[in-house]
């Protein structure tokens, strides 16, 4: 499945066998009991780990490319963060956000006895890993970061106001008054309203009700995580650039020349905040840079591990 990142990747062409082959070739997932709640995941490999954290409305099925080929000189972890697919039962209320998310892999990693990690964060999830990487360092060894929606971080650049504007009016606002009549009328409002910023890269706009049947079926087995957010007092909490600074983790910036304007104005500020922060740019991604270009993606990651 693959990769607001909303497993919009059919949308460029890619095989739905990519989705849904979880249960063939890939070890089958086991639960861990973290903060109150059951998250689902999978291992595969010996080593050094590195830990894969999906973005919105997707969950560890993303990651089943590529923690087949990290295992093969790692220890690679993917799971579902707490209101994705498969996981049950985490109550709803109004403080869920990427500091929750970060807070249950910070318990992940103790719960497994883990040493430091490697995380590999795309969207919500890189937004959650670097929360995890400023509240909890010690768990960190580095990061690979995939456009990390910071959107706080707008509100202080030239030009990064009407980003943040227009991100609330045509996706956010938009998503939570449709989740208040349902949760297909919710994934129905994002999705639309991705297609409205020009998520997709191309000149159609993309839509809900054009996704393949199987598409739109897995968005909305993931829907609960949105529906939590758009209740949530804080869906896009503060991480301050002083806090940034002082994140002495090794990171790379995945960045996709043809992705949203606002993601490359976050990850042009995080370059130059974060101590050791690096950034790449692919030339014909989009936010999808995953699922478009799995094995660059890759090969991008396993470079920055070996120099540092």
């Amino acid at each position: 499945m693959k990769k607001l990142s909303l497993c919009l990747w059919l949308w460029a062409g890619l095989p739905l066998a990519l989705l849904v082959q979880g249960a063939a070739g890939q070890s089958p997932t086991r639960t861990a009991l973290v903060n109150g709640v059951e998250l689902h995941y999978v291992e595969q490999g010996q080593g050094v780990p590195v830990v894969f954290v999906h973005g919105g409305l997707e969950d560890y099925r993303a990651w089943t490319q590529q923690v087949e080929a990290f295992s093969q000189h790692y220890r690679a972890i993917a799971y579902s963060r707490r209101y994705n697919y498969p996981n049950s039962g985490a109550a709803f209320g109004d403080s869920y956000s990427a500091i929750a998310d970060a807070e249950d892999l910070a318990a992940l990693i103790r719960k497994l006895e883990l040493p430091p990690v490697h995380v590999v964060g795309y969207s919500y999830g890189a937004y959650a890993a670097l929360f995890l990487a400023a509240r909890h360092p010690e768990l960190v060894r580095w990061l690979v970061l995939s456009e990390p929606p910071v959107l706080r971080l707008l509100s202080g650049m030239a030009g990064g106001a009407p980003l943040f504007t227009d991100f609330m009016d045509k996706v956010w606002e938009p998503a939570a008054k449709g989740f208040r009549a349902g949760n297909e009328a919710g994934v129905t409002a994002a999705v639309d309203g991705f297609g409205e910023l020009g998520y997709s890269g191309k000149a159609e706009k993309m839509t809900f009700a054009a996704l393949p049947p199987e598409v739109r079926s897995v968005l909305l087995e993931n829907a609960s995580e949105w529906k939590a957010l758009t209740i949530s007092k804080d869906a896009f909490p503060s991480l301050p650039l002083s806090a940034i600074r002082r994140i002495n983790a090794p990171a790379l910036l995945l960045s996709g020349a043809r992705s949203l304007k606002l993601a490359g104005a976050i990850d042009g500020l995080l370059e130059h905040t974060l101590p050791q922060g690096h950034r790449l740019i692919l030339a014909n991604a989009t936010h999808d840079m995953w699922s478009e270009y799995p094995e660059e993606c890759r090969n991008a990651t396993i470079m920055f591990l070996d120099k540092h």
